[in-house]
């Protein structure tokens, strides 16, 4: 039986002569069993290290539930006095299965309690191999092509992988079965689609992706195991027109950046968004902001270069319908009394259509029917600092705003005048 974890060496004489007692820990290969040929031996346990393949053997050993540890009595030392020697491993849920570590302590506790031998999973105390106690590479960065492996797989261990002016057309398949990843870095390369499966990299937590040739964010990956792991997201210099309604499922994001890209309109339910701390989208082609962009609470916000159209609420864009069909009627009623709907109620179009209900300035929803307008946000009341908009010294941006009726329009229009009076 054997077990990878890292070792901590200590001796129980240290507190006494006024030393710390607590060891550096060490990556070690753990085994249960006895020497070879030695078939009437004693059971051991044995610790391998890097330092000393070999292996240390110990008798006398003892088990806790989620903490192993030994010790062995040696001759006295020149004192006169027992010297011990405590040795403790510590295993984590990503160093080993937690059924081999409780399978392996169960065999530690048996062979101290003298239990039959014979059902046991011994295994022969040989030296280990360095694989076996080599500490696991977790940090891999690759910054040209002659670099990129080709033949070899990654390490399984990896958490952080950069593979930057690789020319990469695609995200490579061995990359996407490294579970453990946290960061992964793939800018300055070629690739043009994101494949589904990168959202089952559940611990990724940033993923850079700028300067490449990406025209969309696919939605899958919003709905996939990224919406709670992601908090930092680069898709800065590519070729991205807008993103999916999906988008703002990604609560766990706290930096996005969107700089250089063709983006003609940001979602229109970001402010969702609710950990969202730093946002850039300087140098896109966004003529205005969603009304949902107010609910947002940032500490950085960049949107310089944009072109800004200049807002008129007194030329609104009307699409109302008098009067309403049944269809406005109900989808209004269903999000104003939070009717709960879903795919097995209603047809996936008109629960996307619910999704990207408006939202009158009276609170009410409007679907289809409403009167359009822009109207001016100064970026401070969203963000503490902002990047100015354009090179007049600006922060304030146009905001979309909608009305459910005529009524609620002019009730604004008449305030709206008063205020210029």
């Amino acid at each position: 039986m054997r077990l990878q974890c890292e070792v901590e060496v200590l001796s129980r004489l240290l507190p006494t002569c006024g030393l710390r007692g607590r060891g550096r820990a060490a990556r070690a290969l753990l085994s249960l069993g006895r020497p070879p040929g030695a078939a009437g031996a004693g059971i051991y346990l044995m610790v391998c290290t890097a330092r000393d393949r070999g292996g240390a053997r110990c008798s006398r050993t003892w088990s806790g539930s989620s903490r192993a540890s030994w010790r062995r009595e040696r001759p006295r030392c020149g004192c006169g006095s027992p010297r011990w020697i405590c040795a403790s491993a510590r295993v984590s849920q990503q160093e080993a299965n937690v059924i081999n570590l409780k399978t392996f302590l169960s065999a530690v506790r048996l062979a101290h309690q003298g239990n039959d031998t014979g059902v046991l999973p011994l295994s022969p105390l040989v030296p280990a191999k360095n694989s076996d106690v080599e500490k696991p590479k977790t940090k891999m960065i690759i910054t040209s092509r002659r670099d990129y492996p080709l033949t070899k797989s990654f390490p399984f261990s990896l958490e952080h992988l950069q593979t930057s002016y690789c020319k990469l057309a695609r995200i490579d398949s061995r990359v996407l079965c490294l579970k453990k990843l946290r960061k992964l870095d793939l800018s300055h390369n070629h690739i043009k689609q994101l494949p589904a499966t990168l959202g089952d990299l559940v611990c990724l937590q940033e993923l850079d992706l700028h300067d490449n040739h990406l025209e969309a964010f696919s939605g899958a990956l919003c709905s996939s195991g990224l919406q709670k792991s992601l908090q930092l997201l680069d898709l800065s210099q590519n070729q991205i027109q807008a993103l999916p309604l999906e988008f703002c499922q990604l609560r766990g994001l706290v930096q996005l950046r969107l700089d250089d890209n063709a983006l003609l309109r940001l979602p229109c339910r970001i402010g969702q968004l609710s950990r969202l701390r730093f946002l850039s989208a300087a140098r896109n082609k966004l003529p205005f902001l969603p009304w949902d962009f107010r609910n947002l609470s940032l500490e950085n916000l960049d949107l310089f270069g944009n072109p800004f159209e200049q807002p008129n609420p007194l030329v609104p864009n009307i699409q109302l319908k008098i009067p309403l069909t049944l269809l406005e009627c109900a989808a209004r009623a269903t999000v104003n009394h939070r009717i709960p709907y879903g795919c097995h109620l209603l047809p996936s179009h008109l629960c996307k259509d619910l999704e990207v209900a408006k939202t009158c300035r009276c609170g009410s929803a409007c679907l289809s029917s409403f009167i359009q307008i822009t109207v001016t946000m100064n970026l401070h009341h969203v963000a503490h600092t902002v990047v100015l908009v354009d090179n007049m010294g600006g922060t304030d941006a146009p905001v979309l705003c909608y009305f459910c009726s005529l009524h609620c329009y002019s009730q604004f229009l008449d305030r709206h005048l008063q205020s210029h009076a």
